[in-house]
């Protein structure tokens, strides 16, 4: 027995994401109320990195991040983090996160975050391989936590992440005021090459999905990074851990797919489930593969025009008994012939 696949919009035939929306924002001029944050911010992130501790007042957590083809040969990372709103009176704070390249400085040991000691003997502000600051709104979104997701881009490598979420500086702050509460998290990162020509994927995102009906702003695209993909926008599960109401929908692009003669790939994406067992795991199910090919895509649809091969579906799982799963995907390139797998590990629970 096949499992029923539902219906959803970004499967459709229609469909075509670009990869030029998946870009770096264009650096905007700042405030200057924003460079005195930053440069606050600045050596709070110099001391962490120098070994001190990192203060942790608003309950800041790592969830997750996520990777894509960018453009340049570089690749778009949206994460995810949370804060504890019942930490903080504000309504809004303030986001600044930093990557800095775990490669060795040339003619050096060290990372290589694109500073100079002699720029920054003269003051000048440090250079690294992304970094950005901001504002989000503090709104709980999932349970009891309030999410902020931000991106970056960045070229294969290795990276740590510095995210720092703090109440905003006042102007004028009353005598024997407090300080504004922070936290300063560092998260290390390994960039895959998604442009090195094999058949490979993004991260398999798992989550709601919902149309756009306008284009994002910059600004709005900046604070919403998966909805960056033009056409919609995906809010990912913080957590797979499923009831039997709910469905599991999953996407994800693929890349590097070889073409025919008429420039069509020719891909099969497979999708069986298996449930988890002491010692193991069996069979559970599976649903009808998705045929990508000339005859199933978009005529216009064109890898010379920066569209992108999409792939996903959504699997209501009343019929799933309660327990532990793997969601196995299997890519095949047809006429390349070569195939990868990609797994999603969820559960199921009665209510």
């Amino acid at each position: 027995m096949e499992l029923r696949r539902g219906a959803v919009a970004f499967c459709s035939a229609t469909a075509l994401i670009c990869s030029v929306a998946l870009a770096a924002q264009a650096p905007r001029k700042l405030t200057k109320a924003e460079e005195k944050e930053r440069d606050a911010i600045s050596k709070i992130v110099a001391s962490v990195s120098a070994g001190q501790p990192a203060p942790d007042d608003l309950g800041v957590k790592w969830v997750r991040e996520d990777v894509m083809k960018a453009s340049d040969n570089q690749q778009y990372l949206p994460f995810i983090v949370t804060l504890d709103p019942s930490k903080t009176q504000a309504k809004n704070v303030v986001v600044y996160w930093r990557v800095v390249s775990n490669a060795p400085s040339p003619g050096g040991k060290g990372s290589s975050d694109g500073k100079s000691k002699g720029a920054e003997s003269k003051g000048a502000v440090p250079q690294f391989a992304y970094e950005s600051i901001g504002n989000a709104t503090v709104n709980p979104t999932d349970g009891t936590l309030a999410r902020i997701s931000r991106s970056f881009v960045a070229l294969p490598g290795s990276y740590d992440v510095y995210v720092v979420v703090k109440e905003p500086s006042l102007e004028k702050p009353p005598k024997n005021a407090p300080a504004a509460k922070m936290s300063v998290i560092k998260k290390t990162v390994e960039v895959p090459d998604l442009w090195n020509g094999e058949l490979n994927t993004s991260t398999v995102l798992v989550g709601r999905i919902d149309p756009l009906p306008a284009p994002l702003t910059p600004q709005q695209a900046a604070d919403r990074p998966y909805a960056a993909l033009g056409t919609m926008e995906i809010t990912p599960d913080l957590d797979t851990r499923f009831t039997k109401k709910g469905e599991l929908s999953t996407f994800m692009l693929i890349y590097n797919a070889k073409v025919d003669s008429a420039n069509k790939p020719d891909i099969v994406v497979e999708y069986n489930f298996y449930a988890k067992q002491t010692g193991g795991e069996k069979f559970f199910n599976k649903t009808n593969p998705q045929n990508l090919n000339g005859q199933t895509l978009p005529p216009q649809f064109d890898f010379a025009a920066g569209h992108q091969l999409q792939a996903g579906q959504a699997v209501p799982l009343a019929s799933f008994p309660e327990g532990e799963y793997r969601l196995e995907i299997k890519v095949t390139d047809k006429l390349a012939n070569k195939t990868l797998t990609r797994d999603v590990n969820f559960s199921v629970a009665g209510s």
